[in-house]
């Protein structure tokens, strides 16, 4: 993908380059705002208690660091692809696959665990919903539909997303305002201090609220002038999204206390003291239309990437296949609802979540990886790109704090993680073939 110069070609030029560093920022903020923060303020409250905001200062440094990286990597290949195409254009088709694999079961598992926590926001909100076979059947019914209008080719519209982002940072905003008078101040009071252990698993789970940047990066073809563009707006997006979420657990535990870490719904609980019965009724809207809006649109792109490995040659090419009448991948989005409703209906929330952020962390590694490796060889996009403070030291110290993130994964989650990546190095083996015939003859699965 590179030419002899070092220059990066640009198969994409024919995109229009319209997105600037407020859109691609706005964007970020978007698909990282999603169901995490709704659900994991009691998940972390469980492990930390008052100390939870060491938690996030980790998961802060953390993505501090490897956003450096992206950064740096975005200014440098602006491909359509994001972390994929950095990834691949540093160390080759194999491991870009690899790469790509990781994050499509890393995307499926987020997506398993999102929809499992608005099942069980739902039943907080519709009370005949609360029971286990109803939220099963709320499940499958959910990712029935969404499947379905995907295979009739219903899109979201972008104005449907701007709605569905203030439905989900307003009620966040206003918690935060509200609740600041209500909160006690004993209730943030450290009781001891954690083991860093418990630290950093708390931020592994943690970590999952602030996955999206990857996917937000996917249209790098179309950022204009990415040089400049991409490091502000990662930067920028990514302490917005710091300070909101450390003010929003602040104002949990000053509110709740002790109670935050037993509560399924712990912001819509938060509100409710604060605000009344409608705060907490205003809080479950907005976070379930914010997991509707996350689940709508994950259930359009996830089945796309299946779609684009069978065409690549690495899958069957009957999953690429297209309806005849909608022109839609209807075997890929099948195939993905299917395995959708598997992991929802068997794992946990909690499990899932570090499931898919052990897998995107793998990701990351690469991409910081593919950094250094692009700085060497002097891959450019076109202008000067941005180079990461301390260009020596800084991709290694988000390595180093990848790894230690990772070394909280217990055994099973580890056995998932691995499952993957065994899987795709099976598939990338299984599929030379294939991919030599598909090459030779000019077969794409359109």
């Amino acid at each position: 993908m590179t030419q002899a110069g070092g220059q990066v070609p640009t198969p994409d030029a024919a995109l229009l380059r319209a997105v600037g560093t407020w859109g691609l920022a706005a964007s970020i903020v978007n698909v990282t705002v999603g169901a995490g923060i709704f659900r994991l303020p009691a998940s972390v409250a469980s492990s930390l208690g008052p100390a939870a905001p060491l938690a996030y200062g980790l998961c802060a440094v953390a993505m501090g660091l490897i956003v450096l990286c992206f950064a740096e990597a975005g200014s440098r290949v602006s491909l359509t692809g994001g972390l994929y195409a950095y990834v691949e254009v540093a160390f080759g088709p194999f491991v870009g696959f690899l790469g790509g694999a990781l994050l499509w079961a890393g995307l499926t598992a987020a997506l398993a665990a999102v929809v499992t926590f608005f099942a069980e926001s739902l039943g907080g909100l519709l009370p005949a919903l609360a029971s286990t076979s109803a939220r099963q059947t709320t499940i499958v019914v959910v990712l029935a539909v969404l499947a379905a209008l995907n295979v009739l080719g219903v899109r979201d519209a972008n104005r449907f997303n701007a709605v569905m982002t203030v439905a989900k940072l307003v009620p966040l905003a206003l918690l935060v305002a509200a609740g600041a008078f209500a909160m006690q101040r004993e209730n943030l009071a450290w009781h001891e201090l954690p083991s860093a252990g418990a630290v950093a698993r708390a931020s592994t789970i943690l970590l999952f609220a602030f996955l999206g940047v990857e996917a937000a990066l996917v249209p790098s073809g179309e950022v204009r002038d990415p040089s400049r563009t991409v490091p502000r707006a990662v930067l920028l997006a990514i302490t917005a999204i710091a300070v909101l979420y450390l003010a929003v657990q602040l104002v949990a535990q000053g509110i709740l206390g002790d109670a935050l870490a037993a509560q399924k719904t712990p912001l819509a609980e938060a509100a409710g003291v604060a605000l009344g019965p409608w705060g907490r009724i205003l809080i479950l809207v907005g976070s379930t239309l914010s997991m509707f809006a996350y689940v709508s649109g994950m259930t359009l792109a996830v089945p796309r990437m299946l779609f684009a490995f069978a065409r690549d040659g690495f899958l069957p090419i009957g999953v690429a296949a297209v309806h005849q009448r909608f022109r839609t991948p209807h075997r890929a989005i099948v195939i993905q609802t299917l395995l959708i409703i598997v992991l929802a209906l068997t794992g946990s929330f909690e499990w899932l979540a570090v499931v898919a952020t052990g897998g995107v962390l793998l990701v990351y590694a690469a991409c910081c990886l593919a950094a250094v490796e692009l700085r060497r060889r002097d891959i450019r996009a076109g202008g000067t790109p941005f180079q990461v403070p301390g260009a020596r030291v800084i991709p290694w110290l988000a390595l180093a704090v990848i790894a230690s993130l990772l070394t909280s994964l217990q055994l099973k989650e580890w056995v998932g993680v691995l499952v993957a990546v065994g899987v795709a190095v099976l598939v990338y083996a299984a599929s030379r073939g294939r991919r030599t015939a598909a090459a030779v003859s000019g077969t794409t699965g359109d």
